[in-house]
């Protein structure tokens, strides 16, 4: 039922801005029914209610009516042959009013009628009355109501959820809130979509109802599908609080900025990654934390319940980009390091919080324990001295696109590492590198190969602070005395440091050292 509330949410704020005074049903009968569903390609489509029964949608996504032919006895009309069959299909296409065919045998046919405008406010004004009697019976349930549980008039049916036998007094106007707001889903990745009952957000996604619709009756788009609402919410509201949105954007922008896919067959609007939507409604709401709603509506409804979405943690996260890499490269790279981050939602949801613990960035996991000569291609860039021996984006110009993926990946895992090293207090960003360094200069003065494994096979997958200080002792003993106090503060900070913290500052400390191996 939390559909309605963000109904209810939308409706006070859009009353307030646009100075109008609908009532949840006015606002469906006179502005949301007419987005939604009076046009031949819906906005989405609600399982088992009067706006899909009966009718189906042909592979242009233009719905109509769908019956099975009769002869003039009432009986399913019958072709002696194939050539009939084809002969009476090639005539009843030249009808005003045919949407399509499909067959049933090689000798019958389901008939589609495309649905005009006096057929469409037809089945509103039976959906209306559905609601009436069912706010009569006591009986207001999914079919009528987004969100709500599917009943019978005895009992819940057994795949039913948000079951409870308190007795809820269901207003009429409650009904229509509900459909309001389950126009209002943010879809994203994984198949949830997420609910946030904040005016502004709620505005914003109204705002993109009417370029989806402009879309979806252009006929220069005719293989875009429909019932894609809670798909396009997400990717509007991304673009629209991203830092590049621009009011005179059209479907190439949208296109080229990774909205929509298209082929010969169909145009869609993708998925948005949570991660992606997170960090551009931070760009909006940098210091806002906001509890959303994540779930999914089906055949099956599924509740993954109310989390804090905390926004000013994707700011930290570019923050230490920014530090560690520069303005420049904080910004031209946003796009690619930030589809990095992000575990799958459900996972992230798991964690009881949105924030920069879910932001953990894709495929990091496998470094943990593992072996510390890491795979990584010999980055480009050299930094010498903390600058860059040349700007990067030249570098980027000609550096080989797995070579500049393998760098933002660098990047991206260093800066989350720190990021949650640091989130309780501040540490040296540069720290991890210096000891790289020392580590590299230790294994350089070898000539055997003791020391290469003593620091990759023991030291850097070390999974424990014992296993890690026991490695570090016997670093010690041999190194100058330039490094000796460096190496006398690690082992106190490992002391010091939570299992946690250690187990990121190990992984760290990993990718620096293969770094500098790589580099000097």
């Amino acid at each position: 039922m939390i559909a309605s509330t963000i109904g209810r949410t939308f409706l006070k704020a859009y009353n307030e801005r646009e100075g109008t005074n609908f009532k949840a049903k006015e606002f469906f009968e006179d502005v949301y029914f007419d987005q939604f569903f009076n046009h031949p390609k819906y906005f989405f489509w609600p399982q088992n209610s009067p706006f899909v029964q009966g009718i189906t949608t042909l592979n242009n996504g233009t719905l109509g009516l769908m019956t099975v032919l009769k002869d003039k006895n009432g009986n399913t009309k019958q072709f002696t042959n194939d050539e009939e069959l084809e002969d009476f299909c090639l005539q009843l296409q030249k009808e005003p009013s045919f949407g399509g065919f499909k067959t049933k045998t090689k000798k019958q046919v389901k008939i589609i009628q495309k649905l005009n405008a006096q057929k469409r406010q037809e089945i509103l004004k039976e959906f209306v009355n559905k609601i009436d009697e069912a706010k009569s019976n006591n009986n207001i349930e999914a079919s009528i109501a987004i969100g709500f549980p599917a009943s019978e008039l005895k009992e819940y049916a057994t795949t039913s959820g948000a079951v409870t036998d308190i007795d809820f007094n269901i207003d009429i106007e409650d009904v229509y809130f509900s459909w309001i707001g389950g126009g209002l889903g943010i879809g994203i990745a994984g198949g949830y979509s997420i609910f946030f009952d904040e005016p502004e957000i709620l505005m914003k996604l109204y705002d993109g109802w009417e370029t989806y619709r402009a879309y979806l009756n252009d006929n220069t788009l005719n293989r875009l599908r429909g019932n894609q609402i809670n798909t396009w919410n997400g990717q509007w509201l991304s673009y629209a609080f991203n830092k590049h949105f621009r009011v005179d954007f059209d479907f190439a922008q949208l296109h080229s900025s990774g909205v929509f896919s298209v082929n010969e067959k169909v145009i869609e609007v993708n998925t948005i990654k949570w991660s992606e939507l997170f960090f551009n409604i931070s760009n909006h709401f940098p210091n806002q934390t906001f509890t959303g709603y994540v779930y999914t509506l089906g055949q099956t409804n599924k509740t993954l319940g109310f989390y804090p979405f905390h926004f000013s943690e994707a700011k930290t996260l570019i923050k230490y980009y920014r530090i560690l890499f520069g303005d420049q490269a904080a910004i031209s790279e946003a796009k690619d390091y930030e589809s990095l981050f992000g575990i799958h939602i459900k996972r992230a949801c798991e964690l009881g919080s949105i924030g920069l613990q879910a932001l953990e960035p894709k495929d990091l996991r496998k470094y943990f324990g593992n072996d510390a000569n890491l795979k990584l291609i010999k980055p480009s860039l050299v930094i010498k001295n903390g600058e860059l021996e040349e700007d990067f984006q030249t570098r980027k110009e000609k550096a080989e696109k797995k070579d500049y993926d393998n760098i933002i990946t660098y990047r991206t895992y260093k800066t989350w590492l720190l990021a949650m090293i640091n989130k309780n207090k501040e540490e040296s960003l540069e720290y991890t590198a210096e000891v790289a360094n020392a580590l590299h200069a230790y294994r350089m003065k070898a000539t055997k190969m003791d020391r290469k494994n003593l620091i990759q096979s023991e030291l850097l997958v070390a999974k424990s602070k014992k296993t890690f200080l026991d490695a570090l002792t016997t670093v010690i003993k041999d190194v100058d005395a330039t490094s000796l106090e460096l190496f006398k503060e690690l082992r106190d900070r490992v002391h010091l440091m939570s299992a946690e913290d250690f187990g990121y500052f190990v992984v760290l400390l990993k990718f620096d050292y293969a770094y500098v191996e790589r580099n000097l």
